[in-house]
């Protein structure tokens, strides 16, 4: 906001016209009225005056504002989103050069109204203007240095697609170090590079490395949602979820028995002595197959140790004991194929 719209805002918010701000400071109300309209400045001997008899503070008066309110930034970007829709894009730039000097230490408006043109030149594939990408440049470095974590991660990534869009993949590779190690996106981003500069293996095993990942995040959050479905006694529900595991151990190549094994709880609780026996029978038998995803072509690039024949015997045990369980199977007591399972330890 400029000097003269902060002085009209405050002079009518105590209902004073513009001859009676103009008698109390000793000036024309004209004077008063060509501040408003930015046809003129006050004169610096005034601003203590001015801001006083507004009752703001000379920050206040001056705009020097850190920080807007996000009601103010969304509005300054719908009015920059109406500007590139309905003028020329150098016209509209230079409308958000000049807002942007107005709020200069205000992080997150800087970043977005960037974002925002970069985006939009980028989708209409527009020339580049003269100091364009300077200013995009020097926005997003200067939304870096802001305090909050989730716009200096935002910039980085910016800056990197920015790098990546000039083929400076080395420099684009220095902004990784904003994201976290454990962030799934420096990976992803990691293997663009690889990719770009030649590193083929590389970039497949980083790739590959965030696929297996992905499975057991996803596989992870759909069983926690199957569990709420069960607890809330929606066995429909917990239907759907368990044919979306299936599904998800099917797309992923996970091998049979991560396919089989997610549906036995669901046939217990509904005490399904068939599905329960074949999903047993299926389990039991692919009990050396499962880490299926280690032959999967999928992961490739990945080295994976094959698993002890001794660790997948103590695992069927394992299996053929929990299968015994009375509080959990008794229903199946009278059931000879049960009974057979069970008792081939």
């Amino acid at each position: 906001m400029q000097i003269g719209e902060v002085i009209r805002k405050n002079r009518k918010s105590k209902n004073m016209t513009q001859e009676e701000m103009a008698n109390r400071l000793g000036v024309t109300a004209p004077a008063v009225n060509k501040w408003e309209n930015g046809n003129s400045y006050p004169d610096i001997m005034l601003l203590c005056p001015i801001a006083r008899l507004l009752g703001v503070t000379l920050d206040t008066l001056l705009s020097f504002r850190e920080e807007l309110t996000e009601e103010e930034i969304n509005h300054l970007i719908y009015e920059a989103d109406r500007k590139l829709q309905n003028e020329t894009f150098e016209e509209a730039f230079q409308w958000a050069k000049r807002k942007l000097e107005e709020y200069p230490n205000c992080a997150p408006l800087i970043y977005r109204m960037a974002l925002m043109f970069d985006a939009w030149r980028l989708a209409k594939k527009l020339p580049v203007l003269e100091n364009f990408e300077e200013f995009i440049y020097d926005c997003y470095v200067r939304a870096l240095q802001s305090d909050q974590e989730d716009l200096r991660n935002s910039a980085a990534d910016s800056l990197f697609g920015y790098y990546v869009r000039k083929e400076q993949y080395e420099k684009a590779e220095t902004y990784l170090s904003y994201f976290s190690r454990r962030d799934p996106e420096r990976k992803r981003k990691q293997a663009v590079i690889y990719g770009k500069t030649g590193r083929t293996d590389e970039a497949y095993q980083a790739y590959e490395e965030l696929l297996l990942s992905s499975y057991q995040y996803v596989s992870m959050e759909l069983h926690g949602i199957y569990m709420l479905a069960m607890e809330e006694g929606n066995q429909e529900k917990a239907r759907i979820l368990v044919e979306k595991q299936k599904s998800l151990a099917d797309i992923f190549e996970m091998g049979e028995y991560q396919g089989v094994s997610c549906a036995l709880d669901l046939a217990t609780a509904k005490k399904d002595a068939d599905t329960v026996i074949e999903i047993m029978e299926k389990m039991l038998a692919n009990v050396k197959n499962i880490c299926g995803w280690v032959k999967s072509p999928l992961y490739e690039h990945l080295a994976f140790k094959a698993p002890q024949e001794d660790f997948l015997a103590e695992i069927k045990k394992n299996l053929q004991t929990h299968f015994q369980d009375e509080k959990v199977y008794g229903f199946l007591k009278t059931d000879k194929r049960w009974q057979e399972l069970v008792n081939e330890i």
